[in-house]
C-alpha cells in the first residue's frame, strides 16, 4: 500500500469538523491505520497538508508520544506542520476514543491553519461544515509538559522525532497513560528520554 493511497477520497457524507493531525495520525505513522479505516468507510477525507497560523508548542512526552500544547505564541514554539482531514460525526467519535478525550489525555479544540506551499499556501483555511480542530494535550498537564521539555518545541513530528515511539500495547500496563504523563513531567530532563 502506497503512502498516499486513499488520499483522493470524496467528502464524508456529513462533515462534523476538520481535524488537523500533527503526530501519529499522519500518513506513515503508527496510528494512521485508523485514518485509513475511516477513509474506507467514508468517514474521513484528506483535505491538504497545512501548518498552524500561530506558533504552538509541539513536544514529545512519555514514550515519544507527540503533544500539541494549547499555548499559542509561546516563546520556543514554531508553526506546526501537519495534515487536514474532513471528518464525519462517526469518524470523530472514533478519533476522540483514540485520543482519550473522555479520559483526560487530549482535548479537541479549535485551531487556525493554512495550506503549506505545496498545497497553495498563504490563506487561512475556514472550513465549511464545521471548523478546524486539533487534539491538544489536556490543559491539566500542558504547562508542566512544556517546562519538562525545556520550552523547546518541534515544527514537525517526523521520523527523527518519532524515533523511540512506543505503541500503546507495548507500554507498561500497570500505569494509566495519565500516570505515565505524571511520571514524565515530574522526572528530570534527559537528552533522549529513553526511560520513557
Amino acid at each position: 500500500m502506497g503512502v498516499d493511497e486513499g488520499r483522493e477520497n470524496h467528502r464524508p457524507a456529513a462533515v462534523a469538523t476538520h481535524i488537523f493531525t500533527y503526530g501519529t495520525l499522519k500518513t506513515g505513522f503508527s496510528n494512521h491505520g485508523l485514518i485509513q479505516d475511516l477513509m474506507r468507510s467514508g468517514d474521513v477525507a484528506f483535505r491538504c497538508n497545512c501548518r498552524t497560523v500561530e506558533p504552538h508548542p509541539l513536544v514529545c512526552g512519555p514514550y515519544r508520544v507527540p503533544f500539541l500544547l494549547n499555548l499559542p505564541g509561546a516563546a520556543g514554539a514554531d508553526r506546526v506542520s501537519g495534515e487536514l482531514y474532513a471528518v464525519s460525526a462517526r469518524g470523530l467519535a472514533r478519533l476522540d476514543e483514540l485520543e482519550g478525550t473522555e479520559r483526560g489525555h487530549y482535548e479537541r479544540l479549535p485551531i487556525r491553519v493554512e495550506p503549506t506551499a505545496e498545497d497553495g499556501g498563504g490563506e487561512e483555511i475556514i472550513a465549511c461544515g464545521g471548523g478546524v480542530e486539533a487534539y491538544f494535550a489536556e490543559k491539566s498537564y500542558a504547562i508542566e509538559m512544556w517546562e519538562r521539555c525545556g520550552k523547546r518545541g518541534y515544527w514537525v513530528y517526523g521520523e527523527k522525532e518519532a524515533r523511540g515511539y512506543v505503541k500503546r500495547k507495548d507500554r507498561p500496563q500497570d500505569l494509566s497513560f495519565l500516570e505515565q504523563i505524571e511520571q514524565f513531567v515530574s522526572s528530570s530532563s534527559s537528552s533522549d528520554d529513553d526511560e520513557f
